[in-house]
């Protein structure tokens, strides 16, 4: 046929999206070179989406794209790309950490072949995953002074690094990593989010504010239009949470009660938020006002 659908073996199409796509291929103009679905990767307890990115999934045969890579092969698309609202959602049954991936790259190590890129960031990846972080942290940055790196693969692995600084309690090497971040393009929620955390966690309140605040203001759909990687929680939820959190320190109930609503219309049935809805209501009565003023 004209078109080229793929999909991985742990992949699946659901009714929904079925009926989309078959809507898609009606009126698909051959002047399309690929389109673009999402690619939901991880999900809560009640079926939300919490992590997702977009993939080119439909492409022109007679443009014989290619795919490259050892691991993790991409496939490398141009021209007239559509962004559609169609998603694939992963369905991965495995129940433990696969360590194929690392062999393989460090079977090349060994026979001396020479890492592109994309090579150094995955093999970081594959130590990050596999708790090797002295080495990841040394391809993470191998692949970033490259300066050769896709600008969505540079921000995470600036995230990677700062997620095993923070993890180790070392937060003021991990600021760094995140505001390098900024320089591959505008700020993003979960590396708002990581400042916040750290802010918080030295009690620097005003910082921290400044941080979350700012997560609540960026927009996902641009970041989603890139194909870059989202934390959903970090786009909702998560820093109205964590304002909450801040404004409870500082006494200001409620500043605390309005963030604490405003991440329970993302998030109505999680425990924390429930427990600060009832506390704060308390608590702003105890000091003689109304949680609705």
């Amino acid at each position: 046929m004209d078109y080229i659908f793929w999909l991985d073996a742990d992949d699946v199409v659901l009714e929904e999206d079925r009926k989309k796509f078959m809507a898609l291929k009606g009126h698909l103009d051959s002047s399309i070179d690929a389109v673009s679905m999402h690619y939901n990767l991880a999900f809560n307890s009640e079926g939300d989406v919490t992590f997702s990115n977009r993939r080119n999934r439909l492409v022109k045969r007679s443009n014989h794209f290619k795919w490259y890579g050892a691991v993790h092969e991409y496939l490398e698309v141009g021209g007239n790309i559509i962004y559609s609202d169609i998603c694939i959602t992963h369905k991965s049954s495995k129940t433990s950490l696969s360590d194929r991936n690392l062999r393989i790259y460090e079977n090349m190590l060994k026979r001396g072949v020479t890492f592109t890129p994309r090579d150094l960031y995955y093999y970081a990846n594959e130590c990050y995953d596999h708790q090797l972080f002295e080495r990841a942290i040394e391809y993470y940055n191998n692949f970033l002074d490259t300066n050769q790196g896709w600008s969505e693969d540079c921000i995470n692995a600036c995230a990677k690094i700062a997620d095993i600084f923070i993890e180790s309690d070392d937060m003021d090497e991990a600021i760094p990593y995140i505001l390098k971040s900024f320089t591959y393009d505008l700020p993003r929620a979960d590396q708002c989010c990581r400042l916040g955390y750290i802010y918080l966690s030295k009690k620097d309140l005003e910082k921290a504010i400044f941080w979350y605040d700012l997560a609540t203001k960026l927009d996902v759909k641009r970041v989603e239009k890139i194909g870059g990687f989202i934390n959903h929680a970090c786009y909702t939820w998560l820093p109205h949470l964590q304002l909450c959190v801040c404004y409870d320190l500082l006494g200001n109930y409620r500043s605390a009660f309005y963030h604490n609503e405003m991440a329970r219309k993302y998030n109505p049935n999680n425990s924390s938020i429930i427990y600060n809805k009832n506390y704060l209501e308390t608590k702003i009565k105890e000091l003689g006002g109304h949680y609705a003023d």
